[in-house]
């Protein structure tokens, strides 16, 4: 423990570069915490903080930089990837696009606040063809913002800090093992949630032709489209589906046969409203799989039409 301690003391910039890089890089590594250690030891020692600030806005500001061009890059191939790897529960594509498309880059500066939406939201950035002068604005003030608090805790409350330090520093190595074991807790803690989230969107889909073999059978079925609508105007739609903005609004019967369908990845935010659907007594509902981008490569026909009739809102 008290190499640890003199690694932060030495090298605490450092420190807080590679953290907050390898964090909002993806890994489950804390920075928070070496952000606020740091911050407390320059506070004892009457430094300047303006120096931690600087070195992990940069960090951030690198790490988001290169999730920006991959998205512009890879785009959905890469938000894919992002929602099958990331061990956060909420970070479902769709919800975050739906609020980057209302509020567009200026919404980066309170990303890393919101969970689930600082981890593609970058990466949305890119995709959406924000420029990079305008991105690194917005995004360069939200990581400001988010280490600036860490900063200003490290600052408030140092007294505290130094004593929780002194009292690690008497553990000796016990205090890296209880460290250690913290780190992995936290590990364990987003996997379950992230298998909670998994089995609870875990049902039976419809594949394109099942679904276009029951539209030719003439089966009275509801299509629901619970994507933005401005991604529905960008791509289209499945003709006659309805855009669902709130599902209290919709006039359906439990009885009948409802499709959902999105464009993220998973199918993800159509399986939260299946289940939604379920819980108010609809038993014949299901979603795609693969979404609006199976029904293209389908080579299916889609709606984009200047004015969409078919919406519930």
């Amino acid at each position: 423990m008290d190499t640890l301690l003199h690694i932060i003391e030495s090298y605490g910039l450092w420190v807080v570069f590679f953290c907050v890089l390898l964090d909002q890089g993806g890994l489950p590594f804390p920075s928070y915490a070496p952000m606020i250690v740091t911050a407390a030891l320059a506070t004892d020692k009457h430094e300047s903080l303006l120096p931690v600030l600087l070195v992990a806005t940069l960090a951030a500001l690198i790490a988001d930089l290169a999730w920006f061009a991959g998205g512009r890059r890879w785009g959905r191939q890469l938000l894919r990837l992002m929602c099958r790897v990331s061990l956060s529960p909420d970070s479902c594509v769709g919800m975050t696009r739906n609020i980057y498309a209302k509020w567009g880059a200026p919404s980066l500066i309170l990303a890393k606040y919101i969970p689930g939406f600082a981890a593609v939201s970058t990466t949305l950035a890119g995709e959406s063809g924000t420029s990079v002068r305008r991105f690194i604005i917005y995004d360069g003030i939200g990581a400001a913002l988010w280490a600036a608090g860490a900063i200003a805790l490290g600052a408030m409350f140092h007294e505290a800090v130094e004593a929780l330090l002194d009292q690690l520093e008497q553990l000796g190595h016990f205090a890296l093992l209880l460290l250690i074991v913290a780190v992995v807790l936290f590990v364990l803690f987003k996997w379950w949630q992230r298998q909670r989230f998994t089995a609870q969107i875990r049902m039976s889909r419809i594949s394109v032709d099942e679904l276009l073999s029951l539209l030719d059978s003439g089966s009275a079925t509801v299509i629901l489209d619970v994507r933005s609508p401005e991604r529905r105007a960008a791509s289209g739609w499945i003709p006659g589906s309805i855009s669902v903005r709130d599902l209290s609004e919709l006039q359906m019967k439990p009885g009948e046969e409802v499709i959902v369908y999105c464009d993220c990845p998973n199918d993800a935010s159509a399986a939260v409203v299946a289940r939604k659907l379920r819980e108010l007594g609809f038993k014949r509902v299901r979603p795609l799989a693969g979404g609006i981008e199976a029904w293209q490569a389908h080579g299916r026909p889609v709606d984009r039409h200047v004015t969409d009739t078919a919406t519930a809102a």
